[in-house]
């Protein structure tokens, strides 16, 4: 008989391994945070404009160090080549290669400085500090960097409308913080701002400012967590004696009693409408900096999970969770708390039962950003409806590119038609389909950018305007968007109308040479001499950022049609191989710097290029696709901060590597589809909305079993090389079997569905 003192340990022991026993399925089942793949310095070097700051996804704020340049690299405000910071302002743009914003900048310092002096450029700033890549960290929602003058630790990060700044300063060093409303860098000025010392431990004021947004109103308010222990205010050069500085350029030293700890912490909210609202939006509560940056890594943990992908490879888990994360700063939060929000003609509006959001790079982001959304954040995708819906009431005509609630206008199209016609498509509710017709119709039928030509001649003559072929075939895609909306809304004169006005790229096609040629109003004489190479940045130009060989090719609306333009599938495949094997000279004495990425004339690092990897699909020959899309994959995205072959323009770069190293594209971005290139990960999951996964599998797959072998949908066989969102929203798995060498046999039957 086992005594009894020697019985008892047992029983704990027994106990305790079954309990073990018992948790550990539910052990099993935690996630790694995948947040940990995310380098949000990839696209900081190069040409990929982006900031490596720390906001939520869609977040009002993205506070980000600024390097105090003005050039194209620098459009963030930040480039991995630089080593001075100037400050932490509060508004950025992700990858656009337009410079605005910057706004509201701070910087912490150990002692007075004169901020009287007249700063034209960095080097007169008396604040800025250097800094080393080797003392900087980012990750989702933080960003940290020891700034070597002062000597301060400086960690941000954020939540939906409230920034927060943690500065560390050196033991018994002096602790100010200097706000500078007139630093703008690039295309923006500030035109009239203030600051007040509303208490001792608060600050506010504005910045209105011009630049690509052209009326760009911010108002602000900073809590400190120590006492203001003194305070100067300066305006336009000149120390102000009171509580309150007015002017075009004012700044502020605010100081703090070093001698209760070294750390101070600031949390700083904006708003387009008043000062009240930005106090609105400013998070309740204490300075619990730990507490937001957990909170900011678990948002975006739940925002980066919407797709899970498994693969042994961490470089390729790296670029493609940094791409997903990239792919939801923008848009971004505009309205208040309360709701309401600034327009470009000063109205003040309110979103009722929707978020307002601005920062819509709609030229880029139509093409694979927003079908994105239509995936992982379809809430988003109708707010995003309802807000330009709003943006049109303005003038009537739907936004183009929208900056802080103002319509900049830029680039080519009205692509936010594209936006709501593959949503309404695909079954996404939450706005007025009617009224959102209406928009897309009024937009298509005013005589704006062109569209009074587009409609005398069917065609742009390009002696009558720039950029003409772009233009016409973007508007030629715009109109057979409409079309499909008037169609299902049962408008049966609409559609007629508008379909036939869909087929203007026939106009412009030279079947001679086989490119899309600017044509002259008298319906007969091309634009000559004609170099399909030549490109000169948006004048005198038949071309968008661009040349012939990169935009001869949009017509996704009707590749058929396209592919019998050039006689047939043999003919247009051997002319889309020649685009990936041409030389990559580019001619002329202006080219544009937007033409990168090039792999022969194909230019990933524009997005005109980005369907055409796809289009081999359409002519029967999908193993080219495969082969193209997998040499893109490889070639065009890689772990550095040069890891952008271009602009990464609001999350168009990585939503084309999101859907590509999966599998899929919406080559046509309203068709309700998907192409179907070449899967990358030996597991992709979709984690839908109505909690349905849709899964991918790859058998075999590696970075030399590029070709598809064979597919099958929930088991059955599925020999067609486009897939519907119906199918996919349906939840299922997509099994792809994976080998070295083509299958010329796959896909080539029922293979398109549009």
């Amino acid at each position: 008989m086992t005594p009894m003192k020697n019985f008892l340990p047992l029983i704990l022991f027994i106990v305790l391994i079954s309990s073990c026993k018992e948790r550990a399925p539910e052990n099993k089942e935690l996630k790694e945070y995948v947040t940990k793949f995310v380098d949000p310095f990839i696209g900081a070097g190069g040409h990929g404009h982006t900031y490596p700051g720390a906001t939520v996804p869609f977040g009002m704020v993205q506070v980000s160090p600024d390097n105090g340049i003005s050039s194209w690299d620098w459009c963030s405000g930040y480039h991995y080549s630089d080593s001075i910071i100037a400050g932490f302002s509060h508004l950025h743009l992700s990858g656009t290669g337009i410079g605005d914003l910057a706004d509201v900048l701070f910087m912490p310092a150990n002692k007075q400085v004169d901020l009287t002096i007249d700063t034209k450029n960095r080097d007169s700033l008396p604040y800025k500090s250097s800094y080393s890549h080797a003392n900087e960290k980012a990750s989702p929602g933080y960003y940290q960097v020891f700034l070597e003058d002062p000597k301060v630790n400086v960690e941000l990060t954020t939540s939906l409308r409230t920034a927060y700044h943690k500065y560390t300063f050196t033991k018994n060093d002096a602790q100010s913080v200097v706000i500078d409303l007139g630093f703008a860098i690039n295309w923006d000025s500030s035109l009239k701002t203030a600051i007040t010392i509303e208490d001792d431990h608060t600050v506010s004021g504005y910045r209105f400012s011009t630049g690509w947004a052209k009326n760009q109103k911010v108002f602000f308010v900073a809590k400190f967590s120590k006492l203001l222990a003194k305070h100067v205010l300066v305006s336009n050069q000149s120390i102000v004696e009171d509580i309150t500085a007015e002017g075009e350029k004012t700044k502020a030293q605010l100081f703090f009693n070093a001698e209760v700890g070294s750390e101070l912490l600031v949390k700083v909210a904006v708003s387009s409408v008043s000062i009240d609202n930005a106090k609105d939006n400013l998070d309740e509560g204490d300075f619990n900096f730990e507490k937001i940056k957990t909170e900011a890594e678990s948002t975006w943990n739940s925002a980066l999970s919407k797709i899970e992908v498994e693969t042994p490879v961490d470089s390729l888990k790296t670029i493609f969770y940094t791409a997903l994360y990239h792919s939801q700063l923008a848009p971004v939060t505009f309205s208040d708390k309360n709701g309401q929000f600034r327009k470009e003609n000063d109205s003040i509006v309110t979103a009722t039962n929707y978020t307002a959001y601005s920062t819509l790079s709609l030229w880029d982001t139509f093409r694979a950003e927003n079908p994105l959304l239509t995936l992982i954040a379809p809430d988003k995708t109708s707010d995003i409806i309802n807000s330009m819906l709003a943006y049109y009431e303005t003038k009537h005509i739907l936004p183009v590119w929208t900056l802080y609630g103002n319509e900049t206008n830029t680039m080519t199209g009205y692509h936010s038609i594209p936006v709501i016609v593959d949503a309404y498509k695909k079954g996404i509710t939450g706005f007025d389909a009617e009224k959102a017709y209406q928009a897309m119709k009024t937009t298509m039928m005013q005589d704006e950018r062109g569209l009074d030509l587009y409609k005398k001649y069917g065609y742009i003559p390009y002696n009558l305007l720039d950029e003409s072929v772009t233009i016409t075939l973007e508007y030629a895609f715009d109109d057979w968007c409409v079309a499909q909306m008037a169609k299902a809304l049962g408008k049966d004169d609409d559609y007629t109308y508008f379909i036939n006005r869909s087929k203007a790229y026939q106009y412009i096609f030279d079947p001679e040479t086989c490119f899309m040629r600017g044509k002259s109003d008298d319906g007969k004489s091309w634009n000559e001499p004609f170099d399909p190479k030549h490109s000169n940045h948006r004048e005198h130009t038949d071309y968008t950022e661009g040349n012939a060989w990169q935009h001869s090719w949009f017509v996704p609306q009707n590749v058929k049609d396209l592919i019998s333009l050039h006689g047939n599938d043999d003919v247009f495949t051997s002319r889309l191989e020649q685009l990936f094997t041409e030389s990559s000279e580019i001619t002329g004495d202006n080219i544009s710097a937007d033409i990168s990425g090039l792999i022969g004339q194909y230019a990933h690092g524009n997005e005109p290029s980005h369907h055409i990897a796809y289009m081999f699909n359409k002519a029967n020959k999908p193993w080219r696709t495969q082969y193209w899309v997998h040499h893109i994959l490889e070639t065009q995205y890689n772990t550095t901060p040069n890891g952008l072959s271009g602009n990464e323009d609001c999350g168009q770069m990585s939503a084309w590597y999101v859907f590509s190293s999966i599998g899929l594209y919406p080559m046509n971005p309203a068709s309700g589809e998907y192409e179907i290139g070449r899967p990358i990960f030996e597991k992709s999951t979709i984690h839908l909305p109505n909690g349905k996964p849709f899964v991918i599998e790859a058998e075999h797959v590696s970075d030399k079993n590029i070709y598809i072998q064979s597919v099958t949908l929930n088991g059955t066989e599925f020999n067609q090389t486009s897939i519907l969102h119906q199918q996919i929203i349906q939840g299922g798995v997509l099994h792809f079997v994976m080998g070295s060498e083509p299958n010329k046999t796959w896909g080539l039957t029922n293979n398109n569905l549009n």
